[in-house]
C-alpha cells in the first residue's frame, strides 16, 4: 500500500491494484515438473526462427517476385511447427491447470491463439486449392504472422509476469525470514 493525499490534504492509504499469481503452489509443482515444459521451451524458438526464415522468404517474393514455391513450403513449415506447438500446449495446459484450454490463467493468450491457427489454416486452405495465389496468398501469410508475433508477445509477457511472481515470492519468504531473526536470535 501507499500514501496518496484526498482533496483535504490528509493522507488516505491507496491499495495497488494487485493481480493472481499465474501459478497457483500446486501449479508451479506441476509445471516443473512436467515433461511438456521442456517441449514448450524447446518448440517456441524452433517455431521463432522458422517465422523469420519464412518471413524472409515471403518477403522476398513480394519484393522481387521470385521464390513463390519456397516462401509457400516455408508458410507450411511454419504451420506444422504451430500445430505441434499448439497441440503439445494444450497437453501442457491439462497437465498444469486440469484443462485443455481457456484455463483463466492463459484465456487471453489461448483465444488469440485461434486467431493465429485460423489465419495459418486458412493459408493451406487457400493455398491447397488455389483459392489464392502467388501475392494474395504471401499477405494472408503476414496477416497470419502478424497474429502470431501478437501472440508471442503475449506468451513473453506472461513468462515475465511468472517470472516476476516467483521473485516477489521469494523476497517475502526472505524478508519473513529477517523479520524472525533479529540480531542472530529469533524474535
Amino acid at each position: 500500500m501507499f500514501e496518496v493525499k484526498n482533496n483535504f490534504s490528509e493522507p488516505v492509504l491507496a491499495k495497488r491494484k494487485v493481480r493472481p499469481p499465474l501459478y497457483t503452489p500446486e501449479e508451479r509443482v506441476r509445471r516443473d515438473k512436467t515433461y511438456w515444459t521442456f517441449v514448450q521451451g524447446l518448440l517456441a524458438p524452433i517455431q521463432f526462427f522458422i517465422f523469420l526464415g519464412s518471413l524472409g522468404f515471403v518477403i522476398r517474393f513480394l519484393v522481387t517476385g521470385e521464390g513463390l514455391q519456397t516462401a509457400n513450403n516455408s508458410v507450411v513449415a511454419k504451420t506444422l511447427i504451430l500445430y505441434t506447438i499448439m497441440i503439445t500446449g494444450c497437453i501442457w495446459e491439462k497437465v498444469v491447470f486440469g484443462q485443455y484450454l481457456f484455463a483463466p490463467s492463459f484465456y487471453w493468450e489461448d483465444v488469440f491463439s485461434m486467431l493465429v491457427l485460423a489465419l495459418h489454416s486458412a493459408y493451406l486452405y487457400a493455398m491447397y486449392t488455389q483459392k489464392l495465389q502467388g501475392a494474395e496468398l504471401m499477405y494472408l501469410a503476414l496477416a497470419a504472422y502478424a497474429t502470431y508475433v501478437v501472440n508471442a508477445g503475449q506468451f513473453i509477457l506472461k513468462l515475465r509476469a511468472a517470472r516476476l511472481d516467483q521473485e516477489a515470492k521469494l523476497r517475502e519468504e526472505d524478508s519473513a525470514k529477517r523479520q524472525g531473526f533479529q540480531g542472530g536470535v529469533p524474535a
